[in-house]
């Protein structure tokens, strides 16, 4: 049987006695798969919230098995997973759905991304639910909307590149090229943790929950914002630049793509000029004595800093270029950037172990709050956590098994 509801209860200092994390006692119940809303709620799952990670029978979030990169796991599942706690539930069963149910009685936050139309026919749209429960937050996060031609869509990250309009300023003048990451999945999960953190502080105000929605779509075509605005009121042609900007210079590569500048002001071209270049002539050059007259003339300036870059070694111009008040680096890989020193002073790199205890290196979190630092955690195995998700919305050993039994859960 299951018992009767309890809200969530705050939770107090850590075991190691480190005041608790900003979202301590929060419960989010997570219908999730794939990569935007696992990207949402492991940022909650890193600021201390209770992630509840509701997987289907058998064989769980397909992003389990993108690859098996990291000792055997995903390497998508191990990035957007951490922290989280698995249980595998048919919520096509009676008994999943009262399971799921008792679950969301004890919740504050209800997230999900299923194919367009299952949420409702499963008796989980957002209005239903905070019919019954009217402090829940319910964040759906979807390919194209509600409403509209394409809400009966599935969406995946390139289409939806596609559509927004990325791939018209991504890539070289002859042949466009996708984001290497998954952008417009990212996007949309960074507006849904937005957006439930909004929802979390007016219920504060309120006492009342929220209807979250996202769109990968428009999430994505917010980023698109800045050429929309270029091309439609600057009669510009959206134009693909490869590692250039398009409307700002200098800003790309140079030494065959080992140094990269990214100047951005008046001032800063100055000082490459005459600290860096010792080319005080270029500053009142009429080609380039603006902004506006770099970016005309960006041409004439690339060949000009092809040219004196190719004068000098890479060391040199590194030694040059570490005295620059300006934007420069030189081009890293993902394994390079592991070991940055920057990256190294920052932090931003952790230990953890899989669920054998074999350890490896994550990267931690980019939010930190003073005084309240997390230890890395690792990514939960499939249905890892049934007994102890299950026995927190009510159930027993005994109803545990019956649900087991009827093949609700494993």
């Amino acid at each position: 049987m299951v018992s009767s509801a309890q809200g969530p209860s705050a939770q107090g200092p850590s075991a190691q006695g480190q005041p608790a994390l900003p979202l301590a006692g929060i419960v989010v119940v997570a219908l999730e798969q794939a990569v935007a809303v696992p990207f949402a709620t492991r940022q909650l799952a890193d600021l201390g919230a209770r992630v509840i990670k509701v997987e289907r029978p058998g064989t769980g979030d397909f992003a389990r098995g993108y690859d098996r990169s990291v000792l055997g796991q995903a390497s998508y599942f191990v990035w957007l997973n951490r922290g989280k706690e698995s249980v595998e539930l048919d919520v096509k069963t009676a008994g999943g759905q009262a399971a799921l149910a008792a679950l969301l009685d004890r919740a504050d936050v209800f997230v999900q991304n299923l194919a367009p139309g299952a949420a409702e026919r499963l008796g989980l749209g957002a209005a239903e639910l905070r019919a019954r429960h009217p402090r829940l937050i319910c964040c759906s996060v979807s390919g194209y909307g509600p409403d509209g031609p394409y809400h009966h869509k599935k969406a995946y990250d390139l289409l939806v590149q596609c559509e927004a309009g990325l791939l018209s300023v991504t890539g070289t003048p002859d042949e466009p090229c996708k984001a290497g990451i998954s952008v417009a999945d990212i996007a949309a999960g960074m507006y849904a943790y937005s957006g439930i953190l909004t929802a979390l502080y007016e219920r504060e105000r309120t006492g009342r929950g929220s209807s979250v929605e996202v769109a990968m779509l428009e999430a994505l075509g917010e980023w698109m914002s800045q050429p929309y605005y270029y091309n439609v009121y600057g009669g510009q042609d959206a134009r693909r630049t490869g590692a250039r900007h398009a409307s700002i210079s200098p800003y790309g590569p140079y030494l065959d793509g080992q140094v990269f500048l990214g100047l951005q002001n008046d001032r800063e071209w100055a000082v490459l000029c005459e600290r860096v270049l010792g080319r005080p002539d270029l500053i009142t050059d009429e080609r380039f004595s603006t902004h506006e007259q770099l970016a005309a003339n960006a041409g004439d300036a690339r060949a000009i800093l092809k040219e004196a870059f190719e004068s000098a070694p890479l060391s040199e111009w590194r030694e040059r270029l570490e005295a620059f008040e300006g934007q420069w680096a030189v081009a890293q890989d993902s394994l390079e950037l592991t070991k940055d020193v920057q990256v190294e002073a920052n932090g931003h790199l952790g230990e953890t172990t899989t669920a054998d205890g074999t350890p490896f290196t994550l990267v931690t979190t980019p939010v930190q709050f003073a005084g309240t630092p997390s230890a890395p955690k690792r990514a939960p195995e499939f249905n890892e956590h049934r007994d102890e998700v299950l026995a927190s919305a009510g159930y027993s050993t005994d109803s545990i098994l019956e649900l087991a039994v009827e093949g609700v859960v494993a």
